[in-house]
């Protein structure tokens, strides 16, 4: 990652933390950096091979580009 890629990184926790309640990157184990997409991925998966949790996915910009979830209702 460049400059300004952890400069998003930072402005993404930072607005994550003032949320109320469980913002998007609560209880994440991993933070990726997927550069294809321009976006950080929040997984939430405590080990590698079984997770019950989609991981949000959030752009350079600070748009969520996907919630994440339960796998399972």
């Amino acid at each position: 990652m460049g400059r300004e890629e952890i400069a998003a990184l930072i402005a993404i926790l930072t607005a994550e933390q003032a949320k109320p309640g469980a913002g998007l990157a609560l209880g994440t184990w991993k933070i990726e950096f997927n550069k294809k997409r321009g976006a950080f991925v929040f997984d939430k998966c405590e080990n590698e091979g079984y997770c019950e949790e989609r991981p949000a996915v959030i752009a350079l910009s600070g748009d969520v580009l996907d919630a994440g979830g339960p796998l399972f209702a």
